[in-house]
């Protein structure tokens, strides 16, 4: 069964992320997708929300969504969350790695080239890449040329040797930098995260800087 995997901060989780994850399942026709908090993030600062809540802020976020669930995979797992070592994990859960379509940010996969085991671990299983704003899946092919034979237009036929999968798709134009700016600075997060999630935010006083820890009219 083609299960995908979506790795990431979640610090906090917010619509883009849904946007990617409900994209790629309904393009490559996957049975369900599993959102898997890193516990240390490799190529980027520690989180700013605890592990506790940020998978619980990803759990309120997919509460609802058949096909949706959230792991511990990494939070459980020591040191940094690298990809390789996801699917290290993942194997060992006995879910066949042949089924298993890695799905990541057009802006993420930019990068490949520095993620760890680099470039034995697109021999492991599928990739996914969904566009992001500012960098359309599309534009995968001329940035990354050495990669361009093994990409392929979703949706399409999955072939048995590990593929690239190119998920051209509108998704919303938010990110995790820019919530904790505007929690930071006392603004509405309306549209950019689900509402429970917002809810959990604002009742564990998570993001905020000293000057809005009192409220708005301290």
């Amino acid at each position: 069964m083609p299960h995908g995997f979506l790795g990431g901060t979640f610090d906090p989780i917010h619509l883009g992320h849904l946007d990617v994850a409900r994209t790629a399942r309904e393009m490559l026709k996957l049975d369900s997708v599993s959102f898997v908090p890193s516990n240390v993030p490799p190529h980027r600062r520690s989180p700013m929300a605890s592990a506790d809540d940020r998978f619980a802020m990803a759990g309120l976020a997919i509460s609802g969504t058949p096909g949706f669930t959230v792991s511990r995979l990494d939070l459980d797992a020591s040191g940094p969350s690298y990809t390789s070592g996801t699917l290290d994990r993942i194997a060992a859960s006995g879910t066949p790695l042949n089924d298993v379509f890695f799905i990541t940010g057009a802006d993420a996969f930019r990068d490949i080239g520095l993620w760890k085991d680099y470039p034995g671990i697109l021999d492991r299983c599928h990739f996914v890449a969904v566009s992001r704003p500012g960098c359309p899946a599309s534009t995968l092919r001329a940035a990354l040329p050495a990669l361009s034979s093994r990409m392929m237009d979703a949706p399409g036929p999955v072939p048995s040797s590990p593929a690239i999968f190119l998920v051209n798709a509108p998704t919303a134009a938010v990110s995790s930098t820019e919530i904790r700016q505007r929690l930071a600075g006392g603004q509405s997060i309306a549209g950019l995260v689900p509402d429970a999630v917002a809810t959990y935010i604002h009742d564990h006083g998570l993001y905020r800087s000293r000057s809005t820890e009192k409220g708005p009219d301290a």
